[in-house]
């Protein structure tokens, strides 16, 4: 399968995380993240041939998709969640602004500060509701958000420098990290006695399984195919969608609200998003023309010489041979 039909299926499936993640909002963060990750994992035992990885890599997997997940649940739990949904894709925007952090070679240039800008912005107006005092009471679900933006924005780029591994690892993260999870809420639930807290109804089920076969599963390992096989640079610009699809998907499927506040907000993100991450095509394709140009008039230039050598070559031959 192509790579950007991989990309746009993988974006497709993430789009649908916050709805599911509404439905089963019920249940303790923590165990909803380890069933949906559990199963996920489950499906990548058909390549566990592939799970044989250092254990830095294993490490980085499990606290980018344990991590991530673990406070983006939590964070619907405690705010609004077309607003930590928006507060949330902030992680491409993030990606571009740490990568001079992680990997060598990468500058914050002016289009990366003005995208910077725009995504603070649209956070501001969600954190504030469009006031200058922030709204105390969804103020721990926004910076779990945010948090978890972060998270991922790290981990997407440490698997970076790491060794290459097979997508079939990321069963691997997967497992382990659901896992842990459950363990986190089975020991939570003890502590506190509230044990039936974990037990889920028939359709939180349902959606529960959804998620470790969709956006907490197999999106996992087609995204990870997308990168192998396509230009990362196009792959991830066309990331900038799912907040788009994702906040469509709440507010048709989930009954949520966009308000213009909410609206505007997403703009800036998304705007903030392609503004910041401009110069990774643009520049590239300029350096790939350059060389290209370079290239050909060094090209032409070995023709030219060949070509006066040969001629030099036939007068020289044309001024040994008598006239007849």
């Amino acid at each position: 399968m192509p790579s950007i039909l991989l990309a746009l299926l993988t974006i497709v499936n993430w789009s649908s995380l916050a709805f599911l993640t509404v439905k089963v909002a019920r249940l303790p963060s923590t165990f909803s993240v380890g069933v949906a990750l559990t199963i996920g994992g489950l499906v990548g035992l058909a390549r566990v041939r592939d799970w044989k990885i250092p254990r830095q890599t294993l490490l980085i997997g499990v606290c980018g998709i344990f991590g991530y997940h673990a406070l983006l649940f939590a964070a619907f739990r405690l705010a609004p969640a077309v607003e930590v949904n928006l507060i949330n894709y902030l992680w491409p925007l993030l990606i571009v602004l740490l990568s001079p952090l992680f990997l060598r070679g990468h500058r914050i240039k002016a289009h990366n500060a003005i995208g910077a800008a725009l995504g603070l912005c649209g956070v501001f107006l969600i954190a504030s509701g469009g006031r200058v005092g922030l709204e105390l009471v969804s103020l721990p679900g926004y910076l779990l958000a945010a948090a978890a933006a972060l998270i991922w924005a790290s981990y997407s780029l440490l698997t970076k420098r790491v060794a290459p591994f097979p997508t079939g690892a990321v069963g691997a993260f997967c497992l382990v990290s659901g896992i842990l999870s459950m363990a986190v809420s089975l020991a939570a639930a003890a502590v506190s006695g509230n044990i039936t807290a974990l037990v889920p109804r028939s359709s939180e089920w349902l959606f529960l399984a959804i998620l470790g076969l969709g956006p907490m599963g197999s999106a996992f390992y087609t995204w990870d195919a997308a990168l192998k096989r396509g230009d990362p640079r196009i792959i991830g610009a066309l990331s900038y969608l799912t907040p788009l699809l994702s906040t469509l998907n709440l507010v048709v499927f989930g009954g949520k609200r966009l308000t213009p506040l909410s609206a505007l907000a997403m703009a800036l993100i998304i705007a903030g998003a392609v503004v910041g991450s401009l110069g990774g095509i643009g520049g590239s394709r300029f350096r790939a023309a350059r060389h290209a140009s370079a290239a050909s008039i060094g090209v032409k230039g070995r023709s030219d010489g060949s070509s006066r050598r040969d001629t030099d070559q036939r007068d020289d031959l044309s001024a040994e041979k008598p006239f007849r």
